[in-house]
């Protein structure tokens, strides 16, 4: 996953923009639809990671290595998406006011949080499991799959709230 993310990284930051804020004056076309990219790719993460979650209580080990695999590489397409969607674009302030605005904020700060703490609990969980460490990948796991659903959930209800409902 972090290979994936320094290489947009360095991909970005090697275009040609405005050096003040690493923004182009006018992004491309494509990158307007790169939101509703990210929201899918965070709701294909959340149906891999239930289900393989089921796959593992059913004790159906490589169905559950596949999910969540499969999970982690749209998770990663995800991150690589949204790097460079907020090098091109920036920031989208929210529009709604009152508690609808705070509400937004919560799930917002919320998200991010705990979004920052998903690539390494994923790689690590992932890294035990390779090792065939499975007592230490499922302590982990247990701590890693709640997080990462909630952030794959919350970033699909972050992009519902400010680019389609208000």
């Amino acid at each position: 996953m972090l290979g994936a993310a320094t290489t947009a990284i360095l991909y970005v930051s090697s275009r040609s923009g405005n050096a003040a804020d690493g923004l182009l004056s006018s992004p491309p076309d494509w990158v307007h639809s790169l939101p509703a990219v990210n929201a899918t790719l965070n709701g294909i993460s959340t149906v891999f990671l239930v289900t393989g979650y089921l796959m593992i209580r059913r004790r159906r080990i490589g169905a559950h290595r596949a999910c969540m695999l499969t999970a982690l590489g749209c998770s990663t397409l995800f991150l690589t998406s949204y790097l460079i969607y907020h090098y091109y674009a920036g920031s989208t302030p929210f529009p709604g006011t009152g508690l609808i605005r705070a509400l937004y904020f919560f799930i917002l700060i919320t998200h991010v949080a705990l979004a920052v703490l998903v690539p390494p609990l994923a790689i690590v969980t992932v890294w035990r499991a390779w090792k065939e460490r499975f007592k230490d990948h499922a302590r982990l796991a247990r701590w890693t799959l709640p997080i990462w659903l909630y952030v794959s959930v919350t970033g699909v209800i972050v992009y519902l709230m400010l680019y389609q409902l208000y």
